[in-house]
């Protein structure tokens, strides 16, 4: 149990020491923490030292006890007062029971006077940081509890074996009225992400504890993690609100990857399915989840989108469309203008050969300027200028506008791409093997040349022909086999030397490497040498 702590009031000195020598020597439970002149002095040591309980003199020049009392209630409403007056009157006694002082001890008082009224109150404080105690266990017991089961009721709807809960079942159980449930299948990262358990655990929890603050509007029950990919029920809490969902979902998306961005320096891609009225029929959107981040996927620069009932992905219209941007967009990244005017004749075919409705096709092109924009962020090129289609254009002048500026945006690429890139792969590709014993990732070095790490990733690949794990696997791999040649360093010490934490992982990757293990290297390396 913790020692409580006692601040001794009294404007007479020997009073205040003669109450501190009774207390210390009376228990190693409690311990006199500071002693104080007058009034004022105490509401300082009080703020300051905050202790449980105060033994305060009444009768003191400057701010009395009373006075003092008032003051340090409001400043901490938790500390226990012990009352000691020369007075034997009704009226102090009185004023200091109205702040909730229950003792009240005359001077002199005895030592077993002093330590009863000490016992009354450190029994009270004692039973109170209990009974605190056991509703706090008892209330992350009941929270673990009902996440549980909320985790393992997401993971039943998934399968579509929900049958035996209804909304009305979980607004008795949340406390709210429940009247619509929707899914957003979240991916955190990318399966074949470099992350370790703990780094995976630590995202899936960061989304938990966010989504308790961002969705205000939405109770969200966060399903468990596979492969990096989460699903979380929406459950709506007003009919009336069903209608928006979509402006609702987007406002959380746009929140939680703004944190997710600045937190671990990546972006969430979500798959966002319809709204039902009945909790057996939320497979439906979770399904529709599953395949519009399925679409998503294969376009770098949108983060999320929404499923429709047949499962297509609604914000890009159908698959067709969908592909003829991302080739678009592609063409773009590549520098290859040729290409671009190809796929864009195919993205404006496939566009007006689905939709007649003008203003979604002026929509679609200016969706298309803020992914081109986002492209280029992402590729650290400066280029802010993005066209506007105003109401008043036809059609010829919306495809006419969307072809000048994508012209425009290829020879900038070029010029990106001959210049500035290389110079920042060789930038990556120096850095890499000067820090090899760094735990390096790849988004720490993308971001150190100013990449994105999509980018760089595909950049890296590209000019030098193997991926940057393998490249980094390579010059670590090398470093090794020179560190072996000495005999005097152990395989631990080399293991660390070279970015590895784990000397059986750091054996795997040699002899995968290799065909040798560390020790077989060394040994054949020795016998050589000797030859």
């Amino acid at each position: 149990m913790a020692v409580l702590k006692i601040l001794i009031v009294d404007d007479e000195v020997l009073e205040r020491k003669a109450l501190t020598k009774i207390i210390n020597s009376s228990t190693p439970d409690v311990a006199v923490i500071g002693e104080a002149p007058n009034g004022r002095k105490a509401i300082e040591m009080a703020q300051e030292h905050k202790p449980d309980i105060i033994f305060m003199d009444i009768k003191m020049p400057g701010i009395d006890g009373v006075q003092a009392v008032k003051e340090i209630k409001k400043l901490e409403p938790g500390i226990r007062f012990i009352m000691v007056s020369a007075f034997n009157t009704f009226e102090y006694a009185k004023e200091v029971m109205q702040q909730g002082v229950k003792e009240y001890i005359l001077k002199p008082s005895s030592k077993k006077d002093i330590l009863a009224s000490l016992g009354r109150v450190a029994d009270e404080i004692i039973q109170e940081r209990k009974q605190k105690e056991e509703q706090q266990n008892l209330k992350k017991n009941l929270d673990r509890a009902v996440s549980i089961a909320q985790k393992e009721w997401v993971s039943s709807l998934l399968v579509n074996q929900v049958q035996d809960i209804t909304f009305e079942e979980w607004s008795q159980l949340l406390g709210v009225e429940i009247t619509y449930g929707y899914i957003m299948l979240i991916s955190l990262a990318s399966q074949n992400s470099d992350l370790s358990r703990e780094e995976k655990q630590e995202r899936y929890l960061w989304l938990k504890e966010e989504l308790k603050s961002i969705s205000k509007k939405h109770e969200a029950v966060v399903g468990p993690m596979t492969d990096m990919q989460t699903a979380v029920l929406f459950l709506g809490q007003k009919a009336t609100e069903k209608a928006n969902f979509k402006t609702n979902a987007v406002a959380i998306i746009e929140n939680l990857n703004s944190l997710y961005q600045k937190r671990f320096q990546s972006e969430l891609r979500i798959g966002i399915g319809l709204p039902y009225n009945r909790a057996n029929e939320l497979n439906k959107s979770y399904q529709e989840s599953v395949k519009a981040l399925h679409e998503l996927l294969k376009v770098p620069f949108r983060k999320y989108l929404f499923g429709d009932k047949q499962g297509s992905a609604e914000n890009a219209g159908d698959a067709g469309i969908l592909e003829a941007e991302k080739r678009l967009l592609d063409a773009l990244r590549e520098g290859d203008a040729s290409q671009v005017l190809f796929d864009f004749d195919s993205f404006v075919k496939k566009l007006t050969g689905k939709e007649t409705d003008r203003s979604f096709i002026k929509k679609s092109f200016e969706e298309m300027f803020i992914l081109i924009s986002r492209m280029l962020h992402e590729l650290g090129i400066n280029y802010e200028r993005t066209p506007s289609i105003d109401e008043g254009d036809n059609m010829m002048t919306v495809i006419d506008t969307g072809k000048s500026h994508l012209m425009s945006v290829v020879h900038h690429v070029q010029v990106w791409r001959n210049n500035q890139a290389k110079g920042m792969l060789h930038k990556a590709k120096e850095y890499i093997e000067n820090h090899y014993g760094d735990s390096l990732t790849l988004e720490f070095v993308a971001e150190y040349v100013g990449l994105s790490p999509y980018y760089f990733s595909k950049l890296f690949k590209d000019r030098f022909g193997m991926t940057f794990i393998d490249y980094l696997t390579e010059i670590r791999i090398k470093q090794a086999k020179t560190a072996l040649l000495d005999q005097e360093k152990s395989l631990k010490e080399i293991c660390y030397s070279i970015g590895y934490k784990d000397p059986n992982y750091f054996s795997r990757v040699f002899r995968k490497q290799t065909g040798l293990s560390p020790s077989e290297f060394r040994k054949t390396a020795a016998v050589t040498a000797e030859n």
